[in-house]
């Protein structure tokens, strides 16, 4: 088949496609704007944080399949790509531990004021009274927002450091979800507020959409104890911006954020968040996948897609019923 990578992903991974016989183009440098004119001809699409946006799936007269290297499709018009037949898939799972590990990072950084700390170095200045005020996380209580993978690996890391995982109860969860939470020992709450109340620290681990907008709301904010911390490497949209900037500054809450909603759509750029640029947030560069254990993983992963995929199998397709009614009523391709 012929396949467009429009991102960036291992060298060994593009080295396998050609040893089994597809026809790659490496194109990281291209943007959503450039896909139009460069999907003709193309019957595989392959992207990380690229969007793409129907105009590009509307060019694409060849284009049979976008594999998402990554768990969310929020960037992709999944209605567009299904109006055409065309299957969109991603890779769920596969890059949960570099986020969780990503996510206890931020923690250990706010806890510890380790940035803090190393620009003090740098500049030459020693101050060991202000950087010894630390309350640790032994013996915190850590809500977890979104029991996937990622909240699942992140908890675990947490109890590995002492704390004590709290999350929601929710009915119709998977077995092998329920073994894991009971191994980790999670305790259970009803709804967000309380969670929000029993909590010093609170994770989310949750997709973008109309049900999770705005989760963290002023409301959830009111509900946090005094000076806690808030994490979110998921999506930055779960977050009221507004709200989370006046809670951190009237009530000395602190957060880790690895994600914004007005964050760049490309991998270089500028922005202008108030919010990153708050000294009680401690930012990185929605970098939470971005580790060479997650994206081998993930590589590894889109291998298992496009086998299936020469095979006539749809795998880990989040449009399977669109994509039959597309080509029940004489959709393209």
């Amino acid at each position: 088949m012929n396949i467009l990578l429009a991102d960036t992903l291992p060298d060994d991974f593009r080295a396998e496609l050609t040893a089994l016989g597809h026809h790659c183009t490496d194109a990281p440098e291209l943007g959503a704007a450039d896909l139009p004119a460069r999907l003709p001809g193309y019957e595989v699409l392959i992207v990380r944080s690229t969007a793409v946006p129907a105009e590009a799936l509307q060019a694409g007269e060849d284009l049979r399949l976008v594999i998402r290297a990554g768990s969310g499709t929020n960037t992709i018009d999944v209605a567009a790509a299904g109006e055409r037949g065309i299957a969109v898939c991603n890779v769920p799972g596969r890059n949960a531990i570099a986020v969780a590990e990503l996510a206890f990072g931020l923690l250990l950084s706010l806890d510890r004021h380790i940035p803090e700390a190393v620009t003090e170095l740098r500049a030459g200045r020693w101050d060991k009274k202000r950087f010894a005020v630390a309350r640790g996380i032994k013996g915190r209580r850590i809500g977890i927002v979104g029991l996937g993978r990622i909240g699942l690996a992140f908890a675990e890391r947490a109890v590995a450091f002492g704390a004590s995982v709290y999350t929601l109860a929710k009915a119709g969860r998977d077995a092998e979800t329920l073994s894991r939470a009971r191994s980790i020992g999670m305790r259970y709450v009803d709804g967000l507020p309380e969670l929000a109340r029993t909590c010093d620290v609170l994770s989310l681990h949750l997709p973008s959409n109309a049900g999770t907008r705005h989760l963290v709301d002023a409301a959830l904010l009111a509900e946090l104890p005094e000076g806690a911390i808030l994490l979110n490497t998921a999506r930055g949209e779960l977050i009221d911006e507004p709200a989370l900037l006046a809670a951190l500054d009237s009530k000395g809450l602190r957060a880790g954020l690895d994600v914004f909603a007005d964050e760049p759509a490309s991998a270089t750029g500028t922005i202008g968040s108030r919010l990153a640029a708050h000294p009680n947030v401690h930012g990185t560069h929605h970098i939470g996948a971005s580790t060479e254990q997650a994206q081998q993983a993930v590589a590894e992963e889109v291998l298992h897609i496009l086998a299936d995929f020469t095979e006539g199998r749809l795998r880990h397709c989040v449009n399977r019923e669109a994509i039959g009614l597309a080509l029940s009523s004489g959709g393209a391709p």
